[in-house]
């Protein structure tokens, strides 16, 4: 990919001359008139591309791509919109989820995004192979995933916030997860497929199911993941329920450590956010979903100075309402901006949703431009009228609102080419997907 417009690279690397790819990793990355070590085989100009590495999501659930806008909580707050949603929900089919997802990862690779990790927790009756449905899409569009063995065990019955028919019992929670690892978990530079355990958050799952979870995943050598400290009513259940602000309650179940990331992260103190650095925790920052539920704001900035690995989530798509990540980046650039002033680069940003991102997964083989990496890159132009008048091609990104990649590469293979993805049928999929999200609500009665 030669002569980009502008690219950006791992941190004090000259990369103006452009990047060589073979096989599934950058083999060469070339400063301002440097040429190849041998000769390519195939030669990208790439002079009107504004080329990045594969933008990483951290958080989402691609189900809810079947209930975005929905009018009873276009206008709700976290509990009561979930609330309102659990019964819509727990009349998923595999169907449902196979397209839901496929639609999820497609929107995604639009963006920009090479890796997807998705947090599935519902597991109604006849959905028992949820993650193994959305193993096979990620394969099929050939976009890497992190696939989380979601939970919840704490239902209305007993204090908890979803209704009881969506609750499972933790021996087959712990028995499937196991099994997850077993038969899909890749390990190593370059996985695909990766699956970790995500008891889904404190309103939801007993703090059994957390320790057991925790102990199952160092056994397995895996990684952690829940929503933590969204919202103040979640910070007071955790009070009233446990006695424990949130971040004691994590450290009180074994959570406290780098093998864990954390979804949201809003509602810590000084203290909070110093411990969480100290213990290598990772935050998914997801400003528009947290700006759409009147959340709040995670204090981003702070928890990466403190050493927590700060990456960027779309979160899922009933609060967002969409999949896409680079608009996601510019969201999270004004919100911090917002809290802190203006003097946040847009490059911070972009590194969030990358660099910051692979950290907070554990993966220190992608998200960097920079010799031995994995090949996933996304390339955008600036040729729409949005762009015209803009200077610096970097920042035109986040401060014109690009919203969708001209080619994405995912381990050295085009996965998207002239803002299309390879072999799917789009059209076909908005109208099977659009179709189940009716007969979603329409089963549900609402």
């Amino acid at each position: 990919m030669k002569n980009p417009l502008a690219i950006l690279a791992a941190d004090g690397l000259d990369a103006r001359g452009g990047v060589v790819v073979e096989g599934d990793r950058i083999a060469e990355v070339l400063g301002a008139g440097r040429q190849p070590a041998a000769p390519c085989g195939t030669v990208l100009e790439a002079t009107e591309h504004v080329v990045l590495p594969g933008l990483i999501n951290t958080h989402h659930h691609f189900y809810q791509t079947l209930t975005r806008a929905w009018t009873p909580v276009v206008s709700a707050e976290l509990f009561p919109w979930l609330v309102n949603l659990y019964p819509v929900w727990a009349q998923l089919t595999p169907r449902d989820l196979e397209l839901a997802t496929t639609a999820a990862l497609a929107e995604l690779l639009l963006s920009g995004c090479t890796t997807a990790a998705d947090h599935h927790y519902l597991f109604p009756g006849g959905l028992e192979d949820a993650i193994d449905i959305q193993v096979d899409a990620a394969r099929s569009l050939g976009i890497r995933a992190v696939l989380t063995r979601g939970s919840m065990t704490l239902g209305s019955d007993d204090g908890g916030l979803p209704p009881q028919d969506v609750v499972q019992d933790l021996d087959t929670i712990l028995a499937d997860s196991r099994r997850l690892v077993e038969s899909h978990h890749e390990r190593g530079p370059g996985a695909q497929i990766q699956i970790a355990l995500a008891p889904c958050s404190p309103f939801s799952v007993t703090q059994e199911a957390m320790r057991d979870s925790a102990a199952l995943a160092e056994d397995l050598d895996v990684r952690l993941h829940t929503h933590l400290a969204e919202t103040l009513d979640e910070e007071q259940f955790c009070l009233d329920r446990f006695g424990l602000r949130t971040v004691d309650y994590l450290e009180s179940v074994g959570w406290l450590s780098p093998r864990a990331w954390l979804a949201h992260g809003i509602h810590f103190d000084d203290g909070e956010i110093a411990r969480l650095g100290a213990a290598g925790v990772g935050i998914a920052h997801c400003p528009t979903s947290n700006m759409r539920l009147a959340s709040g704001t995670c204090r981003a900035l702070e928890l990466e100075d403190a050493g927590a690995a700060v990456g960027l989530g779309v979160d899922g798509s009933a609060s967002n309402d969409g999949s896409n990540l680079i608009l996601e980046a510019r969201q999270a650039l004004y919100l911090q901006r917002l809290r802190y002033g203006a003097d946040v680069p847009p490059e911070r940003a972009l590194r969030w949703a990358t660099v910051g991102s692979a950290r907070a997964l554990g993966r220190d083989d992608l998200g960097e431009i920079a010799v031995g990496r994995q090949a996933d890159l996304a390339l955008f132009r600036l040729d729409d009228l949005r762009f015209s008048g803009s200077h610096d091609p970097l920042a035109a990104l986040l401060l014109c609102g690009a919203d969708r990649a001209d080619r994405v590469m995912v381990a050295g293979r085009w996965r998207v080419v002239g803002g299309q993805i390879e072999g799917l049928d789009l059209p076909a999929l908005v109208a099977d997907h659009s179709a189940a999200a009716r007969g979603l609500l329409s089963r549900a009665d609402v």
